[in-house]
């Protein structure tokens, strides 16, 4: 097999896919259904003269994530005037670009960037209120991490528009599972390692990232701590990383390490997706967007067919321990268009834009309002059940504490998941590892 990237993997099922969900716009138009909205006013947001836009979001992986998101792009052109400019920008570059972009006061009018971000910049960036509460009239409400990432911490106030949200339950081989005498994913620490133990002895690892990886990492880092009762900051924001319940997670992770497929500790976002199409492991967290590559390619489609999806085990925590890497939409102050740049925000969230671009994608951005629940997409393929409600956990980025410039500095400099992988290294002990993070975070939590 040639060599998997993550944009090769994630580009297979895109472009398979996109060849019936863009062909005359015939193919996902017939799965659609009805989507239920109530009576709503949209805001009174007159188009600036002459308003143009550009704006920047992360690149595609997945096809049509691109390709329907310019086209619903040139349809609001062609019905409002108003000439728009996107840019794709790569997942690492995001951020850097993100920060010249609030500092210099000028550049992109808009940024759809990850989910802290309008948080790190919340003085920089437009209310957006008006068409939050608009949306969410009409669609049904916004869900849990939706309400949590949209709006300023403590207030009501939205400074940002999620757009969706890519989840990392469990991805796993059928036959490996039961060959390893499972039936099923353990949901309690104790049956879970008993698993990864069985795949190894089989020679069919699973794998954990605890690399510097955006949304793979930090997923590994945060679903340990969450899954043992552990928590980053408090109610308050108060550092609460060295506790028992962090100590328990780290000395957890010595056991389930050894189980790992080789090379986790430098694995990156597109590593695991690599190492499951080509079969070095068999059970990884992951989101959507690798089954379908794997479905929708010949030479892979037998290893789909012996794919599942599972939460990722709960442990003694209330809810499944996972959060979501979030597309989150903000208008700087610096904008001459700030009326164009909330109209072309709402468009895209509309539903005959947002419902062909949720199906196109095949559920990759998890919706963000309610009504999409009832989207054909989630009924297209059993295996998608675990991602329905994707933007329903309820843990977040910073959790149990606010989300701020803090949270969102903590988690772009890997803290958490640096605090992991030493123990997994052997270069500190649980308590040590426990206190670094401690004396690191408590430099962004004054």
């Amino acid at each position: 097999m040639t060599e998997f990237t993550r944009r090769t993997v994630l580009g297979l099922g895109g472009s398979a896919i996109a060849l019936s969900a863009l062909k005359g716009g015939e193919a996902w138009a017939q799965a659609a259904r009805p989507i239920q909205t109530v009576a709503a006013t949209m805001p009174n947001l007159p188009i600036e003269s002459g308003a143009t836009l550009r704006l920047i979001r992360p690149t595609r992986f997945v096809e049509p994530d691109e390709v329907i998101f310019r086209e619903n792009i040139a349809k609001f052109t062609q019905e409002t005037g108003v000439q728009v400019r996107a840019d794709f920008v790569g997942w690492e570059d995001i951020r850097s670009q993100t920060a010249v972009t609030a500092n210099t006061g000028a550049g992109p009018d808009m940024v759809i960037g990850w989910g802290d971000d309008p948080h790190v910049y919340a003085d920089k960036v437009v209310e957006l209120s008006d068409i939050a509460e608009y949306l969410g009239t009409k669609y049904g409400g916004w869900m849990f991490l939706a309400d949590k990432f949209g709006k300023r911490a403590r207030s009501n106030n939205w400074i940002g528009i999620p757009m969706g949200g890519s989840t990392g339950p469990i991805v796993y081989r059928i036959s490996a599972v039961r060959e390893a005498g499972f039936t099923e994913i353990p949901q309690d620490h104790a049956g879970f390692l008993r698993l990864m133990q069985a795949l190894k002895r089989i020679n069919k690892p699973g794998g954990f990232a605890l690399g510097n990886a955006v949304g793979d990492g930090n997923g590994t880092a945060n679903w340990l701590l969450w899954s043992h009762g552990g928590y980053m900051v408090d109610e308050d924001g108060k550092v609460a990383v060295n506790s028992r319940e962090t100590i328990a997670s780290l000395n957890y992770l010595k056991e389930l390490y050894p189980t790992f497929v080789d090379g986790t500790l430098s694995w990156l976002d597109p590593s695991n997706n690599r190492a499951y199409a080509s079969q070095q492991t068999f059970l990884t967290p992951n989101g959507v967007s690798l089954y379908f590559a794997l479905k929708n390619d010949p030479a892979t489609r037998a290893i789909a067919e012996d794919t599942d999806h599972a939460p990722l085990p709960r442990g003694v925590a209330t809810g499944t321990p996972q959060s979501a890497t979030i597309l989150n939409a903000m208008v700087f102050k610096h904008t001459r268009f700030p009326n164009a740049a909330k109209r072309l925000i709402a468009y895209m969230m509309e539903g005959e834009q947002y419902d062909r671009w949720l199906t196109g994608c095949l559920g990759y951005w998890s919706h963000p309002l309610r009504a999409y629940s009832n989207s054909a997409v989630w009924d297209s393929d059993p295996k998608l059940a675990v991602y329905r409600n994707g933007m329903d956990h309820p843990f977040w980025s910073g959790y149990k504490g606010p989300i701020t410039q803090a949270s969102g500095t903590v988690a772009s400099e890997y803290i958490m998941i640096q605090m992991y992988a030493s123990v997994a290294s052997g270069q500190a002990t649980p308590e040590a590892a426990a206190r670094e993070a401690e004396r690191r975070i408590r430099r962004y939590y004054r």
